[in-house]
C-alpha cells in the first residue's frame, strides 16, 4: 500500500481529485487532480528554482469536498493540505513558489508576506511533524 519516494520537501498531488465542486472530470473526461499534477510537473521542469522541491503523486488525499488538493511536506516541518485550486499552470506555479519558501524555512512556517497570492485562501489543514506539536 505504501510506495517509497524521495525524502525531502515535496508537493504531493492528489491525482484523482475532482475537477471542481460541481464536476468530477473536465470536458475531456480528465480528473482535476490529474490536470493539476501534470501542471505541477511541467512548471517544476521549466525552472531550476523548483529543483529543491519534489512533485509526487498519489491517489486520494481524502479531501474530496475541497477538490484539486496537494499535501506540502518535509521532514521535521509542519505540513499543510491545500485545495480548491483550478488545475492549471497558474495554480501550479503559486503552489511551487510557496513550496520553495516552505523548503527554505526552519520549521515550515512561511511569513504571510512571502505567500504568493495564488495560495491565499487555499489552506485546509496543517499537521505537526512526528514527535512535535506546533506552538
Amino acid at each position: 500500500m505504501l510506495r517509497p519516494v524521495k525524502n525531502g520537501p515535496a508537493v504531493v498531488a492528489c491525482n484523482t481529485c475532482r475537477h471542481s465542486a460541481e464536476s468530477r472530470d473536465d470536458g475531456e473526461g480528465v480528473r482535476g487532480g490529474a490536470r493539476l499534477a501534470a501542471a505541477l510537473h511541467a512548471v517544476k521542469a521549466s525552472d531550476d528554482l523548483y529543483a529543491g522541491v519534489e512533485v509526487q503523486e498519489m491517489a486520494c488525499l481524502f479531501a474530496c469536498s475541497d477538490y484539486c488538493t496537494v499535501h506540502l511536506r518535509a521532514p521535521g516541518k509542519v505540513s499543510y493540505i491545500l485545495g480548491r485550486f483550478t488545475p492549471d499552470e497558474e495554480a501550479a506555479r503559486a503552489i511551487l513558489d510557496y513550496a520553495v519558501h516552505y523548503a527554505a524555512s526552519e520549521h515550515g512556517r512561511v511569513p504571510f508576506s512571502q505567500w504568493p497570492a495564488g495560495v491565499k485562501g487555499h489552506f485546509i489543514t496543517r499537521s505537526p511533524p512526528e514527535g512535535f506539536v506546533a506552538e
